[in-house]
């Protein structure tokens, strides 16, 4: 009998590392094909909390995170030092489980990003899967002295230096080349403008607003709009709530994108139905007059110049690329054009990204890194009608 209960044991410990083991690895690879989407879900959070001063280290909080996360699931898998993983494990599930559970119960932020863009939870979905994974890891870590390595320690430190550094190259690649696979709605193929649009039956949310008014000494609660008939100035509004019913989903993919220029003209649609090529640069800021990439882009723009394709630079922070601009005498031949800071954090994964479109459709995308190979593309263009 005690062969048989020893037995079932040993099949669940391993049953449980394996399912814990490959999500976390699953997960971390989720997340180091967009370690920038992980950073900035953290600064909502900081946000949230008024923790600005740890604004500047998101990214290489999610790095390390990310890293960290692979490396545990890797660990779990070979049964390696299971009273230290064992230990992290426990710490990090209740992390997480306290930011989804803060997420779904505050309704602060509406998705946590444990799956990154590719596999989008809802902070409920998130705050369920946690409670899961933790069981398993709490049955874990009170199973942790059962857990033994089943490769020599040679072996284990290689897989786990390897996984390490695999993970960090992995990051280093998407935040200079974009993200491998693409899970995010300006990916190539795509029109922006359908893309702007709610999606194909689609509800609102489903609100009930109150207002408070105080009429003659008396409160006066109107519900919606259904203000009686003889509204008037003598009604002195008080406060209004909003109670959500049902949660809508006709919010389109891409918000928030708008392309204004200096004048202040919203120019999205106009350049949006352009018929012929137009190659728009997404930046975030510009830090420097001379960029590792301004070489490459400056054969970019050459090529862009011979084909008569229009540039445009697109960006949050006008000031810096205006700065980078003049410093190389960009200006009169690239025109600025603003853009919601969220909308260029989402298209420009590398800083800066570029877009090559056709009538609002994107054709080609390239991260600074990968300058060189737009150049290709745009060689391969015939040239347009100035």
């Amino acid at each position: 009998m005690k062969v048989k209960v020893s037995i079932s044991l040993k099949v669940l410990i391993n049953i449980s590392r394996i399912i814990v083991g490959v999500l976390f690895i699953f997960s971390g690879l989720i997340k180091a094909n967009d370690p920038l989407g992980l950073s900035y879900k953290m600064l909502e959070f900081f946000e949230v909390w008024n923790f600005h001063w740890l604004d500047n280290y998101t990214l290489a909080f999610s790095i390390l995170m990310i890293v960290f996360e692979i490396v545990a699931g890797i660990a779990v898998l070979l049964g390696w030092h299971m009273k230290l993983f064992g230990w992290l494990l426990l710490l990090l599930i209740v992390f997480f489980t306290f930011l989804t559970g803060y997420a779904f119960f505050s309704g602060k932020v509406r998705e946590c990003g444990c799956f990154g863009n590719c596999i989008p939870l809802t902070a409920g979905e998130s705050f369920s899967k946690d409670l899961i994974l933790g069981l398993l890891i709490v049955f874990l870590f009170l199973q942790r002295d059962r857990v033994k390595p089943f490769l020599p320690r040679a072996a284990n430190l290689s897989i786990l230096v390897i996984g390490t550094v695999l993970s960090f190259s992995l990051q280093w690649f998407v935040l200079q080349y974009l993200p491998v696979v693409d899970c995010l709605p300006y990916k190539i193929g795509v029109n922006i403008e359908e893309q702007m649009k709610s999606p194909p039956g689609s509800r609102p949310d489903s609100v009930v607003t109150t207002f408070r008014y105080l009429r003659n000494g008396k409160m006066v609660e109107i519900i919606n709009n259904n203000f009686p008939a003889d509204f008037d100035d003598s009604y002195k509004l008080v406060s209004r709530s909003d109670k959500l019913l049902r949660k809508g989903n006709d919010t389109p993919p891409i918000k928030d994108f708008s392309l204004t220029t200096s004048a202040g003209n919203d120019t999205t649609r106009d350049l949006l139905q352009v018929k012929g090529y137009t190659v728009f640069m997404f930046v975030r800021q510009i830090d420097e007059p001379s960029p590792s990439w301004n070489k490459a882009f400056n054969l970019v723009y050459t090529f862009c110049k011979l084909k008569n394709i229009p540039v445009y630079f697109v960006t949050s922070s006008a000031e810096t690329v205006q700065k980078y601009l003049q410093a190389n005498r960009l200006s009169e031949g690239i025109s600025l054009l603003t853009c919601d800071a969220t909308a260029v954090k989402t298209a420009a994964r590398a800083n800066p990204t570029m877009y090559l479109v056709k009538k609002g459709t994107i054709i080609g995308k390239w991260g600074y890194a990968d300058f060189e190979n737009a150049v290709g593309a745009l060689g391969e263009l015939s040239a347009q009608q100035p």
